[in-house]
């Protein structure tokens, strides 16, 4: 029971059923130039924003070896730790804390280190191995530290 137009339009309808292989091709090739362009923007913004966040870290452990002087009168050994700015050390004269509720972790899941004295001319050093996990290194890999702050 086909009238004459179902007639006609039947040939065309199976004609055009899905895509051939070069419009496939096509738009593979498209979205793949288009993630080759967009993905290192998109890991440049990533390398920033773990940048910033252990410079926001740094900050607030540093202010927290500040208070921690200002009660006890020196800052936390090396020995003592940052670990001296949570719970509080046996040989801290007035420790006033905890100066931190938890000490925080860099980005990729490596605790701080603290230097006491500083290798940077400054009182001590709070740094980070960066997303090598290893000591020093260049680029990417260098370490993040409070002698980098402003």
């Amino acid at each position: 029971m086909l009238n004459s137009y179902t007639k006609k339009a039947l040939p065309q309808l199976c004609r055009s059923r899905g895509f051939t292989l070069v419009e496939v091709m096509v738009v593979v090739i498209i979205i793949t130039l288009m993630g080759a362009i967009v993905a290192p923007t998109v890991f440049n913004q990533l390398r920033k924003a773990e940048e910033k966040r252990v410079e926001a870290d740094l900050r607030a452990v540093e202010s927290a070896i500040k208070l921690y002087r200002l009660d006890n009168f020196a800052y936390p050994s090396e020995a003592q730790g940052l670990e001296a700015l949570v719970t509080e050390p046996s040989t801290a004269r007035a420790w006033r804390g905890p100066y931190l509720e938890s000490m925080p972790k860099d980005p990729w899941e490596m605790d701080y280190q603290y230097r006491n004295p500083s290798l940077h001319g400054r009182d001590f050093d709070i740094y980070s191995f960066g997303v090598d996990g290893v000591e020093g290194g260049e680029g990417d890999g260098a370490d993040l530290g409070t002698w980098e702050l402003n």
